[in-house]
């Protein structure tokens, strides 16, 4: 089992920046895929970004040239770094880990508010 602790999130103007954390209670090496996923009122938790054990990186088209996630093994942490931040960014900000590309672990999300 993996638990996932998010934080980072809060208030923030349009135009500005924010780095989401995620501390996993075991080391990543062995994690395939970590990613972070959004979720809004009514609406499904969508991908945001993923990051494989092999170095992929994948991206939404709406985040592409703003958001970077990395991986930092030393610190068995995947960080968010959101910059240009739109309004249309909050939402709730979950951290999950794919192990064995079977099962999946959820964070408790954390939540970010872009204000116009």
């Amino acid at each position: 089992q993996v638990q996932l602790v998010e934080s980072g999130g809060g208030l923030v103007q349009a135009g500005g920046s924010l780095r989401l954390s995620c501390v996993a209670s075991r080391s990543i090496l062995s994690i395939n895929i970590m990613g972070w996923y959004r979720q809004t009122p009514g609406n499904q938790r969508e991908l945001v970004a993923a990051a494989t054990s092999g170095g992929s990186r994948n991206y939404a088209d709406s985040v592409k040239g703003r958001f970077t996630i990395s991986r930092d093994y030393a610190k068995n942490t995947v960080y968010l770094q959101m910059n240009s931040l739109k309004t249309e960014d909050t939402g709730v900000y979950y951290c999950k880990a794919t192990v064995g590309a079977v099962y999946d672990y959820w964070g408790q999300g954390t939540q970010v508010t872009v204000s116009s």
